[in-house]
């Protein structure tokens, strides 16, 4: 597909550099310490357990999934 006949091509990239721009400044917030996003996360979760969606069994790490 030629992208100077699809203009859906560019604002496609603006979209994805705007989500890297976001995900960038997350990282950052945490001095781009995965483990300190992860524990940040983990508070949050016990802040507000009614927000939370269960997961179903097979996506248990542990439990065996059925054959």
């Amino acid at each position: 597909m030629n992208q100077e006949l699809d203009p859906s091509i560019d604002e496609g990239e603006q979209e994805i550099a705007a989500i890297r721009e976001v995900r960038h400044r997350i990282s950052e917030r945490f001095g781009h310490d995965p483990y300190r996003l992860v524990a940040y996360l983990m508070e949050l979760q016990k802040e507000h357990p009614e927000k939370l969606v269960p997961a179903s069994e097979t996506e248990v790490v542990g439990q065996p999934t059925e054959s």
